[in-house]
């Protein structure tokens, strides 16, 4: 039997559970790790980005 869609196979499994721990994990990690390597960079990494909606357009 082939299943209609993706939910048809995750809802089906027997490690679901399994499947929805490891997915949560993943993401709080890479959360987790994208928040630490924001707030490490030091200020002076974002002063181009902060002054950028007042830079003018010609200055490509």
């Amino acid at each position: 039997m082939v299943p209609q869609s993706f939910k048809d196979v995750v809802s089906s499994g027997e490690n679901v559970g399994l499947y929805q721990t490891i997915a949560m994990l993943i993401f709080i990690v890479f959360f987790t790790a994208l928040v630490f390597y924001v707030l490490s960079r030091p200020k002076k990494h974002y002063t181009e980005e902060e002054h950028a909606p007042l830079d003018d357009d010609n200055q490509l």
